[in-house]
Formats: structure tokens, sequence, C-alpha cells
């Protein structure tokens, strides 16, 4: 008899052990896709900014420094490597962004162009697209960080080496709202 109520154990706890583990991976492929959707987003936003840049160049000649800074934070955030590298460096193309569409604000010409409008509209649907694929990502990471930090789950996570992931954050507190693009 005591020998069945051991095997019944060892089973229990070789089943809960196997749980835990497929949960854990579970819970990392699920922050690798969050990741793989805010990435998909950005690669869009990243391609529309050449064209924003170009729309805009011909009626803003003695803006180009505005223009040269948008475009260098452009490369910086595709070139970035890393959540928190990448985090930093869309933070500031986003602050870039802004400041072209305050200067954008004194051409009236450009705020009638149709191809500026359109990008108006891509970009605002994107920049929204963005903050819910982060919201998404930092919940998923959120559900990770925590089951691999209580009892028991974190015996799994330990002995197989889950380690924490960085949420996508906002640094700077005034970029804390989505960037209103105004033509």
């Amino acid at each position: 008899m005591f020998a069945w109520i051991a095997l019944i154990f060892v089973f229990a706890a070789v089943g809960w052990f196997f749980f835990a583990y497929n949960s854990l991976v579970g819970l990392k492929v699920r922050i690798d896709n969050a990741w793989a959707q805010i990435d998909v987003q950005l690669k869009r936003r990243h391609d529309l900014i050449p064209n924003l840049v170009e729309t805009v160049k011909g009626y803003m000649a003695h803006e180009k420094d505005t223009l040269e800074r948008v475009i260098k934070a452009r490369s910086q955030a595709v070139d970035a490597q890393g959540i928190k590298d990448k985090a930093q460096a869309e933070n500031f193309l986003t602050q870039t962004l802004r400041s072209l569409f305050a200067v954008v604000e004194n051409y009236p010409d450009l705020k009638a162009n149709q191809n500026a409008l359109r990008l108006q509209e891509e970009l605002t649907s994107t920049e929204n697209k963005i903050t819910f694929a982060r919201q998404h990502y930092n919940d998923e990471t959120a559900n990770y960080n925590t089951a691999i930090q209580v009892v028991p789950t974190n015996l799994v996570a330990g002995m197989f080496n889950f380690s924490k992931r960085d949420f996508f954050e906002i640094e700077d507190k005034g970029q804390r709202e989505t960037p209103q693009v105004k033509f």
C-alpha cells in the first residue's frame, strides 16, 4: 500500500515538473511573439519615416537640421539591438518626430498636401499599434517574470536558467503619450 502511495506521489511530482516546465516555455514563447509584434510595427514606422521626410523636404528646405535629426534617429532605431537599446532609440525617434511635427505646423501648404495627410494617418495608426503591442509585450513579460519568481515554479526556472525579461519602458516622462501627428 505504501509503495502505491509513494508511486502516485512520484508520478504527481514528475507530472507537476513537466507541467511547470512547459508552462514556463509557453510564457517565454508568448513573450517572443509579443516582441515580434512590436518589431513588425517598429519596422513599419521606420519604413514610413523616409517617405514622410521626402514629402516634407521640398516644403521645408531651410529646416534641414530637423530633417537630418529625424533620419539620424531612425537609423539609430533601426540599428539598435536588445530591448533596452531599442526602447531608448525608439524614445529618441519619437522626440525627433515631435520636433518635426511642430515645425510642420508652420507650413500651411504642407498641411494640405494629400501625400502628407496620408502619411500622417498611417503614422498615427502605426503609433497606436506600437502602443498596444508594447502593452501586450509588457503584460506577457509581467506574467513570465512572476511565474519564474513564485514558489514552486521558481525551482524549475532556476534549474533551467529561465531568466527575468526586461520590460519595454518609456524612460522620459514626457513621452508617455502617443505623439499627436497634425498636418
